[in-house]
């Protein structure tokens, strides 16, 4: 029997955070009796799964087709062979999608890219090499010499210089809010604007912003608001592009990989934001790289990623190697259990580190005590994060004699790790900041930042315990 039929499978949908089927008709020739193959039933009880949960493990996720393996493959490879010479050139012109080569896609890094934006309720993710190359890709994307981005001071320190530093070298300028008033930063907003930046929890003094507040003033002003929500755990504690984000990006390497054994970046696309203004016209115009392409006309709701991915992954070459993006994608199956336990340890640190009599301040956003107490309680639903800070009475080689003495807790400068982290910003994440600057941000020089872990709470107070006794 020749007949037309429709075959279904099961893809993820970025747009509507959920899998769903996506049928293509195509026609075959078979007997009736093959017809049972056609499982359509499966894929549309699939549409339905929404929660984070079920997300993390099988978003993105597809059988191998030449050996029906369920795990993602992973595809160690740089290039990808063409079907002819029209199809390399479809390739190539963006006319049809595929793979040409590793620096651009990869099937394994693919499928990290579609698990995150489905993680994060965004529409398109490029993966990349690094937090840093994430950044990078972003601003550059966005912005050309003698524009400028608003951001507020309190971020990693390696961002911070990123900021201060680096890019300035490209004639593009990062102009820092001198307090935390969304108003002071509405106030540096001018016509040569290209976005606004935040952490979802600031990694210096754990801000964390009134992002719908933030999210009216760049609507107002026709700028995207973008997040860094590395801290927000891939979406578990907190998806910005359900408050206006336009732009979320990641450090992979923390809680979403979470193992400590690999680097990566994403940057993901809510699909929300009008890049048909005059703030973009590299969006608008027509691309000489790809034939007069419109990346607008041609990718809509994913024209951010397109472009990234099409000209800055290509041209600047940070593209995560598929080994590193399997490893990633490993860590992601468990991250909500990770991230609760971890919040969970951090919580029960906090309070018990503020009980320690030679502890004279520690600063986490889930006390009370905390400026940022409220904006916890009104954006984030399962916790508070995973990292806190504390100073100890004394001077900085009692602070030293403190970290050096513990067994447990590891010494390095890390976040989001399976194991408990401990360092000391002001010599190592942030020692490139001036004493000025490090108070801005909310680090002493006797700060110490401690990313809890997994392991059980009483062996990480134990640790901290047999190490106070010895400070004076």
């Amino acid at each position: 029997m020749h007949c037309d039929i429709l075959i279904s499978h099961i893809l993820y949908d970025n747009a509507n955070a959920s899998l769903r089927c996506n049928s293509a008709r195509k026609c075959f020739s078979f007997s009736t009796s093959q017809f049972y193959f056609l499982n359509i039933s499966n894929t549309d009880i699939m549409s339905v799964y929404k929660h984070f949960e079920t997300l993390q493990v099988h978003a993105g996720r597809k059988a191998d087709p030449a050996t029906g393996a369920c795990a993602t493959p992973l595809y160690q490879t740089a290039s990808f062979q063409f079907h002819n010479m029209d199809h390399a050139a479809r390739l190539f012109s963006l006319e049809e999608e595929g793979f040409i080569y590793s620096r651009l896609s990869n099937p394994t890094v693919n499928v990290l890219e579609e698990r995150i934006s489905a993680l994060e309720g965004c529409t398109a993710a490029v993966a990349v090499s690094s937090g840093q190359a994430a950044h990078f890709l972003t601003f550059q994307n966005l912005a050309l010499p003698g524009d400028n981005f608003v951001a507020f001071p309190s971020l990693y320190g390696g961002t911070y210089t990123l900021f201060r530093d680096r890019f300035s070298d490209l004639g593009i300028t990062f102009r820092f809010v001198p307090g935390k008033n969304p108003k002071e930063a509405e106030s540096l907003i001018d016509d040569r604007t290209r976005g606004l930046f935040v952490e979802t929890i600031a990694n210096s003094d754990y801000h964390v912003p009134d992002f719908d507040h933030l999210a009216e003033i760049c609507r107002k002003h026709r700028i995207p608001l973008i997040v860094d929500n590395t801290f927000g755990g891939g979406g578990y504690l907190f998806r910005p592009a359900g408050h206006g984000a336009a732009v979320v990006t990641h450090s992979a390497t923390k809680w979403i990989g979470g193992h400590g054994n690999s680097i990566a970046g994403i940057l993901a696309e809510a699909g929300t934001f009008d890049w048909d203004n005059e703030r973009f016209p590299r969006f608008r115009e027509n691309c000489p790289a790809y034939h007069g392409l419109n990346f607008l006309k041609a990718f809509g709701e994913k024209a951010f990623c397109a472009k990234a991915r099409a000209l800055g992954l290509r041209d600047w070459g940070c593209c995560l190697s598929p080994f590193n993006a399997l490893l990633i994608l490993q860590g992601i199956e468990t991250l909500s259990l990770r991230m609760q336990r971890a919040m969970d340890n951090a919580m029960e640190l906090a309070r018990w580190l503020e009980s320690q009599k030679k502890v004279s301040q520690v600063s986490y956003p889930g006390l009370k005590m905390h400026p940022s107490y409220p904006n916890v309680q009104k954006y984030f639903k399962n916790g508070a994060g995973a990292v806190l800070s504390f100073t100890l009475k004394g001077d900085r080689s009692t602070t030293a004699q403190f970290v050096e003495r513990l067994q447990l807790i590891t010494h390095l400068t890390n976040v989001g790790d399976n194991k408990t982290l401990i360092a000391h910003p002001a010599s190592t994440t942030h020692g490139q900041m001036t004493d000025r600057e490090l108070e801005t941000a909310g680090i002493g020089s006797g700060t110490l930042r401690l990313a809890a872990g997994i392991e059980h709470i009483e062996d990480l107070k134990a640790d901290l315990q047999q190490s106070l006794r010895s400070c004076p």
